[in-house]
């Protein structure tokens, strides 16, 4: 089965009922997506798919490929780190940094489609994705912040 991640071409074994996560963690080496819950609740394990912020942990191969799928290890590009990685170290949020990268990518796939969120539009995009350490707040700040860097840059763009 071939994948594309992160801009790059795999060859996978056969196994079309095989879970995302953990080809991507065991086979491919992408440790950046978590383990959480393996129940597709928690959120720790998104990753984009076709731009789509997915759940990895419950996401069959079968259901992939063919797509282009994006893990924390493909989101920053040539200009360093995408904005919501940039905001999530300016608001300094992890403290454990176990959801870290769930929460960055659930961020990224939602500003992308939504720069000019509102704060509630934010909290429901995000309330889905949990933080055992409790830094809320500071997530929500992070992904107000990114949204305004991302859309500014639309703006120079348009």
């Amino acid at each position: 089965m071939q994948l594309t991640i992160n801009g790059k071409e795999h060859t996978v074994e056969d196994g079309a009922e095989k879970l995302l996560l953990w080809v991507l963690r065991d086979e491919l080496g992408y440790t950046g997506t978590r383990f959480g819950c393996g129940a597709g609740i928690c959120g720790s394990c998104t990753v984009h798919v076709d731009g789509v912020a997915t759940r990895s942990c419950i996401t069959p191969l079968a259901a992939v490929e063919g797509k282009q799928i994006r893990t924390i290890e493909g989101l920053s590009g040539e200009n360093g780190l995408h904005p919501v990685q940039q905001a999530f170290i300016d608001q300094q949020v992890p403290q454990c940094g176990w959801c870290m990268s769930g929460q960055i990518m659930t961020a990224a796939a939602f500003l992308e489609a939504n720069p000019t969120a509102s704060e509630e539009e934010i909290v429901n995009a995000m309330g889905n994705n949990y933080c055992r350490c409790g830094c809320y707040v500071r997530i929500k700040a992070a992904v107000q912040e990114a949204g305004l860097e991302m859309a500014s840059r639309q703006e120079v763009l348009v």
